[in-house]
């Protein structure tokens, strides 16, 4: 806790110089010059080798770091991205998937433990399947989690990206095992820009663990 202070202003001049102090104790004083005008450092921008791609080579669409305007976009850019991953866990695990519109691109294609998915509708009814296998207490909501992590996203151009999490999936519904961790994953997107907003074009899921590749347990994940 900060100990008690005096707001109240006290003016000591020196000279042409003139100090203003607040009363504080000892420990936390703390002087503003009015007199002081010095101007504010030059920030340099970061070098291509402060912003290596997954590959350890330069983004390869640099040139949107160009000026503050475009470093600015590219970041509202990379926040509209993350927000799909974030939003496609939402949906899913709600069993709001007739909104995965929001999502994916009309033409995206998934391909995940089950297969390969391709158009919305497909997706769709993929996930549904794999809902419904999931939600044995028939709680119609979160029979599974899908919480993701350390999301990197590389702006390819000025309507395209690419981007890889990591995804936690864990089983909330009833069972015989009580430990919920279903799998650790993977995931490797592609996204476009299309009308304005941005869309999941492709998705793969890898499975790090278990080591199996198409493990039983992991069976209709996405």
């Amino acid at each position: 806790m900060v100990p008690f202070m005096s707001l109240r202003p006290n003016r000591e001049q020196a000279g042409d110089t003139a100090s203003l102090r607040l009363s504080l104790p000892s420990s936390l004083c703390l002087a503003v010059r009015d007199d002081v005008r010095e101007p504010l450092p030059t920030i340099q921008p970061l070098g291509p080798a402060s912003r290596a791609s997954l590959s350890g080579q330069p983004d390869p669409y640099d040139k949107v770091y160009e000026n503050m305007q475009d470093k600015i976009q590219a970041l509202i850019d990379k926040d509209e991205i993350r927000n799909l991953r974030i939003r496609y866990s939402h949906l899913l695990d709600g069993n709001r998937i007739d909104a995965l519109d929001q999502v994916f691109a009309a033409n995206a294609v998934v391909e995940v433990t089950v297969g390969r998915m391709e158009g919305l509708e497909a997706i769709k009814a993929g996930l549904k399947d794999a809902y419904a296998l999931f939600d044995r207490d028939r709680r119609d909501h979160y029979p599974f989690m899908h919480p993701i992590a350390n999301h990197l996203i590389e702006l390819t151009g000025p309507d395209s990206a690419t981007g890889s999490c990591y995804l936690i999936d864990f089983e909330t519904a009833s069972k015989s095992d009580p430990n919920p961790l279903l799998l650790l994953g993977l995931y490797a997107d592609e996204y476009r820009r299309i009308d304005g907003a941005w869309r999941i074009t492709h998705s793969q899921l890898d499975v790090v663990w278990p080591t199996s590749k198409a493990p039983p347990q992991s069976k209709g994940q996405a």
